[in-house]
């Protein structure tokens, strides 16, 4: 009888437990995503970086 009453327990509270924790199916692709448009911000601002640098550079006189 205990052993019943205790595997009812068990899934009553694996069933709750599956109710109350959010779905996070969407969750790994916005990841994906944000993470995809902050490599590439980073890389445009490292070429800007860049391409300003080199300019000054060129434009040193030597002389």
């Amino acid at each position: 009888m205990l052993e019943s009453v205790r595997a009812i327990w068990i899934m009553a509270k694996v069933m709750l437990d599956s109710r109350i924790q959010p779905d996070e199916e969407g969750s790994v692709v916005e990841k994906v995503i944000l993470t995809a448009i902050f490599a590439a911000l980073a890389l445009a601002v490292g070429a800007i970086i860049v391409a300003k640098i080199t300019a000054k550079a060129n434009s040193i006189n030597l002389n």
